[in-house]
């Protein structure tokens, strides 16, 4: 029998209550995992070494994954829907990209050598993204985005970064609640996501010394809340104005087409980061763009800024990157993607409409994150108590329900998921919304 066919017994109307008793099934089911997490704690601070991962009362540890489901270290078996955050494309075992993986290992690693993946890859992603002219290579999108706005500030010879409110570009470059005590010290002015006057107010106040404009055409980290196609020409046309460069952070977004949102929308950035799944799996990020910004790291010039990192060019990237962008997911792959999340989160408001509960689903294609409240969310928000208790509350239930997201519901389909895999997720918060109603009333 199935988790969600379980006949489940009447639970406590009362928020705290249920969450207790939520955390108490957490726990009960997972003797290995809070083993494994009190092992950590002794060698690791919080036992844990990737914020993210990081919840209470105590992560879950897996054990191994295959296509789209995850095996955790005490038995239990997941539909994975969080794709290792949007990294995770592929799925668990591609089998195309482990032989290409299995080859390249077969010859080597660390040739301390250029090799000729690197170009092949860097030709692949300039004919798929409009904005790119030039490209180079990191190990991760907070890199991509470092480097990119090193790029901005040497290209432009003036500071100031414009960014947003609850935006996330990587672990140096936090603006949820503001900013971060580990953030890159950029002098950083923070404007509201989709916030089309305000913006632009402060674009034309500090042009004289603004360097970049960074945004996410839809917000990740921040909830999974896209930018109106309004406010991104807006912002391509009042950065030209000012002399800065406007720089798209697709380390997540570049999934929802070949080219990523920008060439859904149709507005072209200056320089363009990527990252998370184009290594197939791999540590991978990119920053480029156009090729008189991107001269500032090009060696045969005097005076070009240099560019290191040990294992920006290392063989298994590269050659999964060649297989995984030049040969799995082009434009066929994309639009499906696209078009199977768009019908997913159409289904998932359609139980919450029903339902006619505090719950609904924002995104943009395969990218999806639930939040606790009714009418438009157009930028990031202080969740109340109440929205906070809820989420873990949904995350533990889906758990139970043999089902893994984002700690804070954030989904991000991969290829192997399907339409049963869909709908399991669905029945799932049908489940949800029917069995915790009296609490998702007044969220």
């Amino acid at each position: 029998m199935a988790p969600l066919d379980v006949p489940v017994a009447p639970r406590n109307s009362d928020l705290d209550a249920a969450l207790a008793e939520a955390r108490e099934r957490y726990v009960a089911a997972r003797p290995k995992s809070a083993a494994a997490h009190a092992r950590a704690r002794a060698v690791l601070p919080g036992g844990n070494t990737r914020s993210v991962l990081f919840y209470t009362p105590f992560p879950t540890a897996m054990a191994k994954g295959e296509g789209c489901w995850l095996e955790d270290i005490d038995g239990h078996r997941y539909l994975d829907l969080i794709g290792e955050f949007t990294a995770g494309l592929f799925g668990h075992s591609n089998p195309r990209i482990q032989a290409v993986l299995q080859a390249t290992i077969a010859n080597g690693l660390n040739l301390t050598a250029v090799g000729e993946n690197e170009a092949k890859l860097g030709e692949i992603l300039c004919a798929r993204f409009p904005s790119l002219e030039r490209v180079r290579f990191t190990n991760s999108g907070t890199e991509a985005n470092l480097m990119a706005l090193a790029a901005a500030r040497a290209h432009t010879g003036k500071s100031k970064i414009l960014g947003f409110y609850g935006g996330y570009h990587g672990g140096a470059m936090t603006f949820a609640g503001g900013g971060s005590p580990v953030n890159a010290p950029y002098p950083v002015i923070l404007a509201q996501y989709n916030d089309i006057e305000g913006t632009v107010a402060m674009i034309r106040e500090n042009a004289a010394d603004l360097a970049a404009v960074i945004l996410e055409p839809m917000m990740g980290g921040g909830g999974c809340i896209p930018a109106t196609r309004d406010f991104l020409a807006t912002m391509r046309a009042e950065a030209t104005a000012a002399g800065a460069v406007l720089i798209f952070d697709e380390v997540m977004t570049s999934r929802h087409t070949a080219g990523g949102l920008q060439r859904l929308h149709g507005v072209t950035p200056d320089l363009t980061t990527l990252g998370k799944y184009m290594a197939g799996g791999m540590s991978f990020g990119a920053f480029g763009g156009k090729a008189e910004v991107m001269s500032v790291f090009d060696a045969y010039r005097e005076g070009s800024m240099p560019h290191s990192g040990t294992f920006n060019n290392n063989v298994l990237s590269m050659a999964a990157g060649t297989v995984a962008m030049g040969e799995l997911f082009r434009d066929e792959e994309a639009d499906a993607l696209r078009a199977r999340g768009e019908a997913l989160r159409a289904a998932l408001n359609q139980v919450c409409a029903r339902h006619g509960v505090a719950m609904q689903f924002t995104g943009i294609g395969s990218m999806m994150q639930p939040h606790f409240r009714t009418g438009p969310i157009i930028r990031p928000y202080a969740s109340t108590p109440a929205e906070d208790a809820l989420r873990e509350l949904f995350f533990l239930d889906l758990m139970a329900a043999g089902i893994y997201t984002a700690r804070r519901g954030m989904v991000a389909l991969t290829l192997p998921v399907g339409d049963a895999e869909a709908a399991r997720y669905v029945a799932a918060v049908e489940e949800f919304c029917e069995a915790r109603k009296p609490l998702l009333a007044g969220a």
